[in-house]
């Protein structure tokens, strides 16, 4: 009788499995926007974080936002879904459990670093000063008086997304990742 191949096994982090059938799904849910070897490394990094999530525990998510969150995914699946579910094996309880864990690991990563890093004047300025083409409309820089809200958000969201990535390259550092061949 001839072994049938079951699952492929593509990476352990700290112990857990990740599959290339949880690739195909996390692509198909667009839980990961990538190619097949990209989205692997997407998805360590989410098992890394919900490592960190399960020892600090953040606050559970209500139920009507998980539900919301699980609709978002199967609308990103679309009219794909069906073909999803039968060659994943992902089930509704499967994607709310993505879901769940997405709310977690947001709540997590706000509760650690914050929604908005505070900056000074001048890093907001500096921001300005470096990223005219985002304060430019109609081929006119916008004052620096009208922009300085937004200038204000998308440098605070760069620093937060600079300050999370150094976390998780330490993070990895610390963990027990493999990449089967």
């Amino acid at each position: 009788m001839a072994q049938q191949l079951l699952d492929r096994i593509v990476a352990r982090v700290n112990g857990v499995a990740i599959t290339l059938t949880d690739v195909k799904a996390s692509i198909a849910l667009g839980l990961v926007d990538a190619p097949e070897a990209t989205a692997i490394e997407q998805l360590v990094d989410r098992q890394l974080v919900l490592g960190e999530v399960a020892r600090f525990l953040p606050p559970e998510p209500p139920a009507a936002a998980v539900a919301i969150e699980a609709g978002a995914l199967t609308t990103r699946a679309g009219a794909r879904l069906p073909e999803i579910v039968a060659s994943t094996g992902i089930d509704e309880a499967r994607i709310r459990e993505i879901a769940r864990e997405n709310l977690r690991i947001q709540a997590y990563l706000n509760q650690r670093f914050g929604v908005n890093v505070q900056l000074t004047e001048e890093e907001v300025a500096q921001y300005y000063r470096i990223h005219p083409e985002e304060f430019t409309r109609g081929g006119t820089l916008m004052p620096f008086t009208e922009a300085e809200p937004l200038a204000r958000e998308r440098a605070s969201a760069e620093r937060r997304a600079v300050t999370v990535q150094r976390w998780m390259r330490d993070l990895r550092g610390r963990a027990s990742i493999s990449l089967p061949e």
